[in-house]
């Protein structure tokens, strides 16, 4: 069987590096041809090297004149050039279109996209627009762009189909969820009836600060709300899991991955993170996904591989708690922002983004953090919700989104 050709947006980050160990545990059947990262020059360079990548890309514009741009180009036009590539030419891009190229080059099966915030719903268009299986780990690109994303990879479901390349029943594997709650979602309803499926339980650890009150959180400081309690996430994510926001986010993929209705999506709090999420049906019986707190399982089975198992000798109890909604009120504002739907979540999730950057800066509290969202999505609802209808209307609205959120904050400092 031909190695499956795999190009990593995001390779410096937490899910492009386990990408890149699952693919040396699997060289054989697996071969990176593309990556791209934001700013990390020295560790793309290195990567590129150990795995004789020939096309590489820069997110960040800013970085065009740096020597090691150069250094890229040279190392990409040096690799050896494998016999079924040698009409293939190297490249080497700096700025967000040559992050979205990567996903266009024709050699490509799979495209791994672990860039953060919005900036990744471009590139997961651009790739199911290409016919490419699309390994998701950009929360973003289903919470801001869902209603465009998702028709794009039903098409694209539908070739995989025809072509003989997925079965002809149960998923076609076109949107691959690389996230643990997802992914697990995903592998309990293989081979079920979706319309037997009654309610989607989406599981959260509750975080670092699960059993605090409002009063307890005033005061919490960036470093305490990165240190997350089972995960180890970049920091924009583990603020995220830390005011819920996180599972915000999670609902809403869920809603457009596995076309379920907002009230049958819950989220439980599971604090041993061993159940990654659990699926219940019509007759009252719940399937459940237990594994290790290892991104590398759900990025191995995206990419058609195995899992690892997990020794239940070792796990001990299980507990269960309905989320506080009250305290972590990020849960229950991204879930309005679904319900609502149209341009609400792109609203939503821009504010965030804005808000958890000034918290990261010390510019603002944590409890800040939702209270800049919900003004924003007020002020948003208040002119006007609109129909999904194209990138270039969802790129103004969080233009419009970032700008408020960010005066906002402004006003909270002064």
């Amino acid at each position: 069987m031909a190695k499956r050709r795999i190009v990593v947006l995001g390779s410096t980050g937490s899910i492009g590096t386990q990408t890149l160990d699952v693919v040396r545990q699997h060289g054989d059947k697996l071969e990176i041809v593309g990556l791209a990262v934001n700013n990390s020059l020295d560790a793309l360079l290195a990567q590129a090297r150990e795995f004789d990548v020939r096309h590489l890309a820069v997110g960040n514009a800013a970085l065009a004149n740096d020597p090691r741009c150069d250094e890229a180009r040279a190392l990409v036009r040096s690799l050896v050039v494998p016999e079924d590539q040698e009409d293939a030419e190297a490249s080497f891009g700096v700025g967000s279109e040559a992050v979205v190229a990567l996903t266009q080059l024709p050699e490509v099966d799979v495209v791994v996209n672990a860039l953060v915030g919005a900036a990744g719903l471009e590139a997961s268009y651009a790739t199911l627009k290409a016919g490419k299986v699309l390994a998701l780990a950009n929360k973003e690109s289903l919470v801001v762009g869902g209603d465009l994303i998702m028709p794009l990879a039903a098409a694209v479901d539908a070739d995989r189909r025809a072509s003989g390349v997925a079965p002809a029943t149960g998923p076609a594997g076109a949107l691959m969820p690389i996230d643990s709650e997802h992914g697990a979602i995903y592998q309990c309803l293989l081979g079920e009836n979706p319309r037997e499926v009654s309610k989607l339980w989406v599981t959260a650890s509750g975080g670092p600060f699960r059993g605090k009150t409002i009063v307890d959180l005033e005061a919490v400081t960036p470093a305490q709300a990165l240190a997350h309690p089972t995960w180890n996430m970049g920091a924009k994510i583990s603020i995220d899991s830390s005011t819920l926001m996180n599972k915000g986010l999670e609902v809403i993929e869920a809603h457009h991955l596995f076309a379920m209705p907002y009230d049958q999506i819950e989220v439980v709090v599971q604090p041993q993170s061993a159940i990654h999420s659990m699926v219940e049906f019509t007759d009252g019986s719940v399937l459940a996904h237990l594994g290790t707190t290892d991104m590398r399982i759900p990025i191995q089975f995206a990419l058609s591989y195995p899992e690892r198992p997990l020794d239940f000798r070792t796990l001990g109890s299980l507990e269960f708690a309905a989320p506080d909604v009250d305290t972590f009120r990020c849960l229950s504002l991204a879930r309005h922002a679904g319900e609502v739907g149209g341009t609400l979540p792109a609203v939503m999730n821009a504010a965030n983004e804005v808000a958890v950057a000034a918290f990261l800066a010390e510019q603002i509290g944590y409890l800040d953090i939702a209270r800049c969202v919900e003004a924003t999505m007020d002020a948003h609802e208040g002119a006007g919700v609109q129909v999904v209808e194209s990138l270039e209307q969802l790129k103004a609205v969080d233009a419009w989104a970032r700008a408020f959120a960010s005066e906002w904050a402004r006003g909270r400092r002064s």
